[in-house]
Order: C-alpha cells, then structure tokens, then sequence
C-alpha cells in the first residue's frame, strides 16, 4: 500500500519542480525593439556596395528584427527598374540626375555623400600614364555616358581638353575597375572610393579632379513595401554612425 503513496508523492514533486523551471529559450529570432520587422530592399550605386555592405550589417545588427537585402548596379539601370516598377524599399544613387528620372517614386532625396574620380591602372603601371592626357594614347575603359560615372568623366577629360576613345563604355564602375585590374585595360577613370584597399591596382589623382564632385542622394520610396524599415535605413545612412562607415571608405561628407 506505501507502494502507490511514495509514487505519488514522486510525481507530484516533479510536477511542481517543472513547474518552476525556466522556459525554454525561444528559437524565434528576436524583434526590434522598436518593433521594425521583415526585408527591406535596398537598391544602390555599384560604387556603394563596400560601404553598403557594412552599413547592412550595422543596420541589422540594431533591428535584429530586418533583414536587409541590395541590388547592386549602375544608377541608370536602377533608376529604370524602379520605374519599371521593381519592388525596391530604398534607393541610393551616385548622382542626383538618375534619382530625378523617380522623382514621383522618391519624393524626398537627401543627398548623404560625395565622390571625385581617379585614374586607376593595374600595379606597376604597364601603360606609365601620369595624367589624363595619357588616356588617349593607352588602352583606356571608362563608364557609358548615361552612367554617372561615365558622365563625370566626360566632364573631368572636357574640362582638361582630353579626347580618349574608350576601348570600352561600361554600365557600372565596377566594370572598368574589374577591366583594369585584369589587365585588360591600361587605365580607367573610377571612383576615388573604388581604390582604397585595393592591391591589385594603383591610382593617379588627375588635376581638375576637386572640381567634379558627384553627390550621392537616398530616398525611401514613396510605395516601399516596407515603409518603416526604409525610412530607418535612410536614417541609418544619414546619422553619425552611416557617416563613419562611408567615410571610412573614403566617401566626402555631403
């Protein structure tokens, strides 16, 4: 008869020894505090995509709560697909021309860095160019004119009365610095952004350079599919925080 009592008592202490544990820790990731959620879609400058890349990381790792994904690519594409009606939450352009042809998707620009060119050759300088006169007589690849960096190196090489036939016209700057650094080309005008840590090229700072400055602006869209998170990427970008992170890359404060 002690049999059935002791193992009642057994049960109930387990009972009541479960009911105190801790609960299991949730596998569910946590949210935001400030209760922002989901994806938000960034699209932007190939020229962004070092220092975007990390300002995401930045970004998540505040709103653990949003996932952010990037499409990387010339500003002119971009600015095509989102008129097309691509489904982008934010876009971040590397001149304000290309923000203007989505001006009824991006109602509210800001602009939040700036850019200058180099000329960047492949290490040890095979073609020996030393200013932008030489882009005429070397193997030359530069940015298609409707790219903003194809039209800031027009502009650079109008202004110091060059006249260069590209071998190339690339979409994005991340061509030409990928041709240059191949080997397939002597020389390419590219970003000052697009060189820093870079081995496998070097990077001449032509004269006239200061005098071309390309400004960067960010918008959330007016139909982003996530409005909120968007608007606090912007935000992200523009504060002190984002401001290092382009800095660090060698952006120009806007």
């Amino acid at each position: 008869m002690r049999r059935p009592l002791r193992l009642a008592a057994l049960l109930a202490a387990g009972a009541l020894l479960a009911g105190c544990a801790a609960p299991a820790a949730s596998s569910a990731p946590s949210a935001s505090a400030d209760g922002l959620s989901g994806t938000v879609e960034v699209y932007a400058a190939a020229s962004l995509q070092r220092s975007f890349d990390q300002i995401a990381q930045a970004f998540e790792t505040r709103h653990p709560g949003v996932t952010v994904t990037a499409v990387y690519d010339g500003s002119s594409t971009l600015a095509t697909q989102i008129g097309e009606g691509a489904p982008a939450d934010v876009f971040a352009s590397a001149d304000e021309k290309n923000m203007a042809k989505v001006a009824d998707r991006a109602p509210e620009p800001q602009i939040f860095a700036g850019n200058t060119l180099v000329v960047a050759v492949p290490t040890g300088n095979p073609g020996k160019v030393q200013s932008l006169a030489d882009l005429a007589r070397v193997t030359t690849v530069l940015c298609a004119a409707e790219v903003p960096c194809g039209a800031a190196s027009q502009t650079l090489l109008s202004n110091a009365g060059v006249a260069v036939t590209p071998a190339s016209a690339e979409q994005n700057v991340t061509a030409v610095l990928t041709k240059v650094a191949a080997g397939e080309a002597d020389a390419g005008l590219v970003y000052a952004t697009d060189v820093v840590g870079r081995t496998d090229v070097a990077s001449i700072v032509p004269e006239g350079a200061d005098a071309v400055v390309n400004r960067y602006p960010i918008a959330a869209l007016a139909d982003a599919p996530n409005p909120a998170a968007a608007a606090a990427f912007v935000d992200f970008v523009l504060s002190a925080d984002g401001q290092k992170i382009l800095a660090d890359a060698g952006f120009r404060a806007p």
